[in-house]
């Protein structure tokens, strides 16, 4: 399989310039992977779609995208970069959400033929919408078109000590779930076998490099706090950013990103 790396939402939230991402950042990014297999394409993630830039009040929200100020042009988009890779929105057949937030999966819509694999919990909290975060997080608009989903719960033979979700409908072996819940009630990390060895994209379970560290764990206070006020169960969410750190540390062959981070980006060629 070949995979390519792309952003696909730069954002500028306000007071960024304090955490210190990186010297003259240009900003978080949406770190999305497009999959090339013998049946299509397969996303994992979609960051911000062509309908949230044509009406982001309405789509994303005034609050998000007046905090967070997303670029929003659709030469980012998934489908603007697809077309640029030689294909077109009907030969992407899988995406892969890491989870539901609305900057990871505003493009779904430009995919309406493609099965959207998806730990159960996170659907459910998706759909019910039962707190403020989650009207928050989850934007009923980017679900309108009835996605065809694909629910899994975790099970089955341990992935490096994780619990994961193996056989995906339709989708290669080498392609798994590995749920890393905390930020949301059911996000996951995507781990994609390659020949160099695994790909671990960890969504939002960490947002700095930093975290990573094998040696000194750190990440920019700010980051910090945003991180624990908007997971949906904070000692869950640390205690699987602890568990992907000596992942890291112990597994060398494993190269783990998270969704955010423009450094980590750059190290894949993206930026």
């Amino acid at each position: 399989m070949r995979v390519h790396h792309i952003n696909c939402g730069t954002m500028c939230p306000v007071g960024f310039e304090l955490l210190r991402v990186q010297p003259k950042s240009q900003g978080m990014i949406v770190h999305v992977l497009v999959i090339e297999t013998n049946d299509g394409l397969v996303l994992v993630d979609t960051g911000f779609g062509t309908e949230d830039i044509a009406d982001p009040s309405h789509r994303l929200g005034r609050p998000f995208a007046s905090m967070v100020r997303p670029k929003l042009t659709r030469e980012e988009t998934a489908l603007a970069q697809i077309e640029r890779l030689g294909f077109k929105a009907s030969d992407v057949r899988h995406i892969i959400p890491t989870h539901l937030d609305l900057d990871h999966v505003g493009g779904l819509p430009d995919f309406p033929h493609a099965k959207v694999h998806v730990h159960e919990p996170e659907l459910s909290a998706a759909l019910t919408r039962a707190t403020f975060h989650d009207k928050m997080r989850y934007r009923p608009q980017h679900f309108a078109h009835r996605p065809q989903w694909a629910t899994y719960q975790a099970g089955g033979e341990p992935w490096f000590g994780f619990e994961c979700v193996r056989q995906l409908e339709g989708l290669p072996p080498e392609i798994l779930l590995v749920p890393t819940t905390g930020h949301t009630r059911g996000h996951v990390a995507v781990a994609v076998e390659t020949d160099g060895g695994f790909l671990l994209d960890a969504g939002d379970a960490y947002f700095h490099r930093g975290e990573m560290d094998p040696e000194r764990a750190r990440c920019p206070a700010v980051l910090e706090l945003f991180q624990s006020n908007i997971a949906f169960d904070n000692h869950a969410r640390l205690r699987n950013r602890e568990r992907l750190r000596l992942l890291a540390r112990e597994q060398s062959s494993i190269r783990i990103f998270c969704a955010h981070d423009p450094v980590e980006g750059s190290r894949f060629g993206i930026g």
